[in-house]
């Protein structure tokens, strides 16, 4: 495919460019953002990183993260990808050149295509996870099992490298599967799907969780801050999460953004994604805490909380096997939601650069994905000593798995999200800014100024802090 020299779509003179695809409504636009954005991060990471920082001032920090850093970024996103109109590279080489700059900022974009990529090979594996504990709840594997029988059920998994295969085929196939169907049949019509039966089982396990007698302490757990329990690293802690739990820095927001109608508010839209995400965080902490209290388990369990220690509590309440299944069915919609977006801007990508149909491209990206985290699968455990980088104090005893969660989380994302911030803040003319958001000039200066200064400041801090 020749790749266009301009935009007529975003306002801008030229030929031989072919008319993009489009969400079909806004709605469907914040169903499919909303939903890269909930995963695992807001159901699996969010409560026991909250219970390991205290609780109430943590999330109060986590609030304050979203909306200073988290939601300019976004809207810097889907800005490049609405006006770029392609690809989160090409997008990112047209918008540069036009403005006067060296196409290498398309690096920017290809960072973040990386780090979405690399994600998505082990997030498929973990997405696995979620798919085999459904079943194990639905059987009753849990009922009645001690905490040593829980955590052996997990070592068991984590140990047997052709169970966790199986398991990442099937969260693989269930992704290309989606993606592969294209943007009106695939993305949207499994958002569609998925978000609204996602929110309704949330909220069903919340029920459930107010009949446990310790929905009060829960609460009160998340909504009572207490600083004296808050330390400078769950401040970085919440600051980063807030960065990770939107699906900044991974190229997403500007692949959904250039399907996105010039009809429709980056502000608007933004803000609705960024509540939503917010909303599905907190309420999977009313949803897990007061079950943890009422087993008298611990709230900072770790990564440990959703596969060892609620799999406890479901196996010791009345319907346990009931509301576990339908615990971790919420858990793999969501992994499947993510996992769908964090697909798609490679797909894209071969779609422009390779010539590729949509069917042939996800199946490229897709099994190459899917090959990669096999790597990740090995390193639980025929690979567990095999530690790449060992020589380095820093590295000492990281598998393959650790290195690529260090890589991503910890250099990429920052990273990209940090030059996102400096390319649309300082390199893109405000005038093209103030077109594309057509926000009143007081809002248009505020998230301006926040995205030019304090942005780029606070995302450093963390990228500097997890470096050393």
């Amino acid at each position: 495919m020749t790749e266009p020299s301009s935009n007529p779509a975003n306002g801008d003179s030229g030929q031989g460019f072919t008319k993009r695809a489009e969400w079909s409504s806004r709605m469907a636009f914040i169903l499919a953002a909303t939903g890269s954005a909930v995963g695992l991060g807001n159901i699996w990471k969010f409560p026991y990183v909250t219970g390991e920082n205290g609780g109430g001032a943590f999330v109060l920090v986590y609030l304050v993260c979203i909306a200073a850093v988290g939601l300019p970024i976004m809207m810097a996103e889907v800005l490049i990808g609405r006006r770029g109109g392609l690809s989160p590279v090409a997008s990112m080489r047209h918008l540069a050149q036009r403005d006067g700059h060296k196409p290498a900022w398309q690096l920017v974009a290809g960072i973040g295509m990386l780090a979405a990529f690399l994600i998505l090979s082990f997030y498929s594996m973990i997405g696995g996870w979620a798919v085999s504990y459904v079943g194990a709840a639905i059987t009753g594997d849990f009922t009645g099992q001690s905490a040593e029988a829980i955590g052996e059920i997990f070592t068991g998994l984590l140990g047997n490298p052709w169970a966790l295969l199986l398991w990442h085929t099937v969260f693989m196939a269930l992704v290309m599967l989606v993606v592969g169907r294209g943007l009106r049949q695939g993305l949207e019509k499994a958002v569609t799907i998925l978000m609204p039966a996602l929110f309704v089982l949330l909220l069903m396990v919340v029920g459930y969780a107010m009949t446990t007698g310790h929905f009060g302490a829960g609460f009160s757990f998340l909504f009572s801050p207490d600083f004296s329990r808050l330390t400078t690293e769950g401040v970085l802690v919440a600051l980063g999460h807030a960065f990770f739990t939107l699906s900044l820095g991974m190229a997403v927001m500007m692949a959904y953004g250039s399907y996105l109608s010039k009809n429709t508010s980056i502000a608007g839209t933004s803000i609705t994604v960024s509540i939503m995400d917010t909303v599905v965080a907190l309420l999977a902490g009313l949803a897990i805490f007061p079950i943890v209290f009422a087993n008298e388990l611990e709230p900072g369990a770790g990564p440990g909380l959703i596969f060892q220690t609620l799999p406890l509590a479901f196996g010791q309440m009345p319907l346990g096997s009931l509301f576990g299944a339908l615990f971790f069915i919420l858990l793999t919609f969501a992994a499947w939601t993510s996992a769908i977006s964090l697909l798609e801007p490679v797909v894209e990508w071969l779609e422009e650069k390779k010539s590729l149909n949509r069917v042939s491209g996800t199946w490229v990206a897709g099994l190459s994905c899917w090959f990669l985290g096999i790597a990740s699968i090995l390193s639980l455990n025929v690979w567990s000593d095999v530690t790449p980088l060992g020589m380095f104090e820093r590295f000492e005893g990281k598998t393959i798995f650790d290195l690529l969660d260090f890589l991503t989380a910890s250099v990429l994302l920052p990273l990209g999200g940090l030059l996102v911030a400096l390319f649309v803040g300082w390199k893109m003319s405000q005038k093209a800014l103030r077109e594309e958001l057509a926000m009143a000039d007081g809002t248009f200066n505020l998230w301006y100024r926040t995205l030019r200064y304090f942005t780029p400041v606070a995302v450093l801090v963390v990228f500097i802090y997890n470096l050393i």
